[in-house]
């Protein structure tokens, strides 16, 4: 049988998005032994590879400390000749201002087979994403493309003479372009626009004239950035769709070259939670819906699972429970896990929803009761805002001499509840129906996101969610932070915290010191509309 031998694929991840990413670059993703990423690309590629991957982030950031070229041309080799499948993932295309040279010529000196796959450039999708063409018949018979990394080092006789320029990392030198293309006699009425984080639900887009552009951007990071500059930028109100409001009427675009302030209204009255990228902490498998959601408004969600929910370590309590189900007078389920459960033991004694035909059940949540629902069964008491607090102090009835059901997680569940019951003079019989732990470890998408800082709100929708991303946040950032947990806390300082109730509330005051958003109606829905409120009024 042949030796495998290593190959390096030098692969480009397109503008941002994962949906603009080629196809043969996502069938080399999904095979990669060793992914080698630049700090722009898209979390979700992250993905993409097989769990046993070995990803190395290189960090290639303008302005930003990175890992030197040379080493990343060592690394590349390395891997290949230990007969590893490397995938080399850059922005954009590899062959515009991807800096391929030196590793091509690396990879040459070393013998290693290697690999070009092309991608999507962000100077071409950038402007076709904001509405802006870059040829026209009449406005623009050709445009150059061009970094601005180097003013100095450009002809700008020559360049103020197009009609149109596209220019890659020129955000940090906007004034300085702008200056020399008007003391070379372009007019500063010339249209230019803006777009930063192209083709992700980050995206922004200023636009404006040669002469107001900076006042619009001032104390604005415009990186990663994409400037046009020419007529063309004009066209755009004119071939971009009509955006639709939440009323599904309407709403014409009128963010003509002066301002973009119209537009940017416009979009966060249908979508106000656009530009927010949101670290979702619900358990694995549970944030779907949520998600969703939160993607419908705008958001740029990333989930983060901090709870794993199993079986508990022994089913005995809860199936010598349900043998004697009838004896019991009330069934008390606080989570869509404990219905899950409960009637998974239940079917496996052969046993159906007849069986609870002489048993009052309550629940706590909506969700719950949905869960019950497809069971055929309705709850017959849900206390008010949906918390189990409120259990006890609003039960329908006397529960003196009552024998109460309580399946629950094994471990770290509400004690108080129990005692609450007990001192009312209810007989509770509390057994494990799940068990909750912490994962063992962080979806790389969520990783990066938070050691980059680009997250702007955490939602925990319980107290173990809370712990547990806290337990997990102290492994991403630094060893030190087991002796520190201050370290943690500390980097998510201007970070949204957005609790679901007041119980996960109280856990994250302890570990964060602060709540900045609350549900009113303590349930997801809820979370999803206090987050609105506060993207609205932030």
């Amino acid at each position: 049988m042949a030796e495998q031998r290593g190959k390096v694929y030098i692969v480009g991840a397109g503008p941002g998005d994962i949906g603009y990413l080629t196809l043969k670059a996502y069938r080399l993703l999904s095979s990669a032994e060793v992914l080698v990423y630049d700090a722009l690309v898209d979390p979700e590629l992250l993905q993409c590879v097989p769990p046993d991957c070995l990803k190395l982030n290189v960090g290639k950031r303008g302005g930003q400390a990175s890992t030197p070229q040379a080493e990343i041309n060592q690394l590349m080799v390395k891997y290949c000749q230990h007969r590893k499948q490397v995938i080399r993932l850059k922005s954009g295309d590899p062959f515009i201002f991807g800096r391929c040279s030196s590793e091509i010529e690396a990879l040459k000196a070393a013998g290693c087979e290697f690999e070009v796959i092309p991608g999507i450039s962000s100077a071409i999708a950038a402007p076709l994403l904001a509405g802006i063409p870059l040829s026209d018949p009449v406005m623009s018979r050709c445009f150059a493309v061009f970094t601005a990394h180097d003013p100095d080092a450009l002809d700008w006789e020559a360049l103020s003479r197009l009609e149109t320029l596209v220019i890659l990392m020129g955000g940090q030198h906007l004034g300085d372009i702008l200056h020399r293309l008007v003391r070379q006699g372009r007019s500063r009425l010339t249209p230019i626009a803006i777009i930063r984080w192209a083709g992700t639900p980050q995206q922004t887009i200023w636009t404006g004239t040669l002469e107001n552009i900076l006042e619009q951007t001032s104390g604005v990071s415009l990186s990663p950035a994409v400037i046009v500059i020419g007529e063309v930028v004009g066209l755009r109100s004119y071939l971009q769709p009509e955006k639709i409001s939440l009323d599904n009427s309407s709403v014409a675009d009128t963010s003509h070259p002066e301002t973009m302030q119209t537009n940017l209204a416009l979009s966060s009255s249908s979508r106000p939670l656009t530009g927010k990228t949101i670290v979702v902490t619900r358990a694995a498998g549970h944030s779907n819906q949520f998600t969703q959601t939160l993607t419908s408004f705008g958001a740029n969600v990333i989930e983060m699972p901090t709870l794993e929910i199993g079986p508990p370590s022994s089913w005995q309590g809860l199936d010598h429970a349900i043998a004697h189900i009838s004896e019991f007078h009330w069934l008390i389920l606080t989570s869509t896990n404990g219905v899950g459960y409960f009637f998974e033991r239940l079917f496996a004694q052969g046993k159906d929803a007849r069986a609870l035909s002489q048993i009052k059940i309550a629940v706590v949540g909506e969700k719950t009761a949905q869960r019950l629902n497809q069971h055929s069964l309705q709850p017959d008491f849900i206390p008010p805002n949906f918390v189990a607090d409120s259990l006890v102090e609003n039960f329908p009835e006397e529960l003196t001499g009552k024998k109460v059901l309580f399946p629950r997680v094994e471990s770290g569940g509400r004690e108080i509840l129990v005692q609450q019951f007990t001192a009312k003079g209810a007989e509770v019989i509390e057994v494990a129906a799940y068990q909750s732990c912490c994962p063992k470890s962080v979806p790389p998408s969520a990783e990066l996101a938070l050691e980059s800082g680009t997250v702007d709100v955490i939602t925990f929708a319980s107290s173990k969610t809370v712990q547990f991303f806290h337990q997990l946040a102290q492994k991403i950032f630094s060893e030190d932070s087991q002796n520190n947990p201050s370290l943690v806390t500390d980097a998510f300082e201007g970070v949204c915290i957005a609790s679901i109730g007041p119980q996960t509330s109280k856990t994250c005051h302890s570990i964060f010191g602060r709540v900045d958003v609350e549900a009113e109606e303590y349930t997801l829905d809820g979370l999803t509309q206090a987050l609105i409120k506060w993207a609205t009024h932030s």
